[in-house]
Formats: structure tokens, sequence, C-alpha cells
């Protein structure tokens, strides 16, 4: 019985994760106010705003598994080359934990590390577009990268970056970490899709 109580919640999760993330979103942004007063202006805050922007740039992207579905029949042309436990893996303890990990870094560390979720929102973003470039039309995501993401980011990076005591390694570590996350998702989804290929017929 707890297994089957345990695969319906994980099968309940793995559909309506961005919906819970839409739910926190919405939280920490109703909390802002109280915790923005002991910040200086713009410093933590610019940090703190990733994790929700990135939370309801989820729900335009995910919801109704529309990327997935997007980048496997217009870019990968294979059904299930985008699991769907890659996405929740990639969207989840990935982009949820660093973004978190940032922002304690930000604040308990120095400043200049909240970078690392700055730019990972600057590279989404400029991703979104360069796909929709490619594809000649919109990509599931797009709208929140364009109309959150770019100008959250550029905000961030106007603000963090001329600080006192920002250092060039913790932006080109945010920056790499950045590109290296991308990077790794499309060596992944390479890979399977190698394999997908090379897999005996009716195997």
């Amino acid at each position: 019985m707890l297994r089957l109580v345990s695969i319906a919640a994980k099968l309940w999760f793995y559909k309506n994760w961005m919906y819970a993330g839409l739910i926190a979103a919405l939280f920490l942004l109703a909390v802002l106010p109280l915790l923005a007063g002991d910040w200086s202006v713009g410093l933590l805050v610019a940090v703190y705003l990733a994790l929700p922007a990135y939370m309801l740039h989820q729900v335009e992207e995910h919801a109704g598994d529309r990327f997935r579905r997007y980048v496997n029949r217009r870019i990968l042309h294979m059904p299930d080359a985008l699991t769907t436990v890659a996405v929740v893996v990639i969207n989840v303890p990935l982009v949820w934990g660093v973004f978190l990990a940032a922002l304690y870094l930000a604040r308990f560390v120095a400043v200049g590390w909240g970078l690392i979720a700055v730019y990972a929102m600057l590279v989404n973003a400029l991703v979104h577009i360069a796909a929709a470039i490619v594809q000649r039309g919109y990509n599931p995501g797009l709208a929140t990268a364009v109309l959150v993401f770019l100008p959250l980011s550029i905000w961030g990076l106007a603000t963090i970056v001329p600080l006192p005591g920002v250092t060039a390694l913790q932006q080109g570590i945010g920056l790499g970490l950045a590109l290296l996350v991308h990077v790794g998702i499309v060596v992944h989804v390479r890979r399977r899709v190698r394999m997908l290929r090379e897999r005996p017929a009716g195997g």
C-alpha cells in the first residue's frame, strides 16, 4: 500500500511540480517586503528575486509538458529523447537548489556569489531567444525569458558587479556555471538520442 502511495505521489509531482513552484514563487514574492527593509537596496533583493522569477518562468515553460514535447518534436525529432525525469531533475534539485545556494552564499559569504543566479537567468534568456531565432517562432518559456529574465538579470549585473569586493573570479564562476549547466543538458540529451538510435528495433 505504501509503495502504491509513493508511486502515485511521484507521478503527481512529475506532472504538477511547476504549479508547486508557482505557489512557492507567490509566497516568496509576498514576504519580500518584510525582508527587503533589512537589506541594502538592490544587493540581496536582485539575488532573492531570481528564484521566484525562475519558478514563474517554469510555469510558462513546462505546464502541460510543453517544453519537453516541444524539444522532442521540433528539435530532436524523437518522442522521448528528453524525459520527464530529466526535466524534473534539472528544474527542481538543480535550478532551485543552485539558486537557493547562491542566495545563501550572497548573504553569508560575499554578495558577488549571487551572480551565479543572475548569470543563470541571463544565459537561459539568451538560449530561449536564440532558439526562437533559429526556429523562427515561439518556444515555451520565451515570454518570461524576455520580459522577466532579461531585465532582472541586467539589473542584477548592474547592481552587483560594481560593488566593492565583487571579483572577476566570482563573475567567471557565475557565468561558467550557467554555461556548464546548459552544456551539460545538451550533452545528456545528445547521449540519450544516440542511445535510442542505437537501440535494436523492438528492444
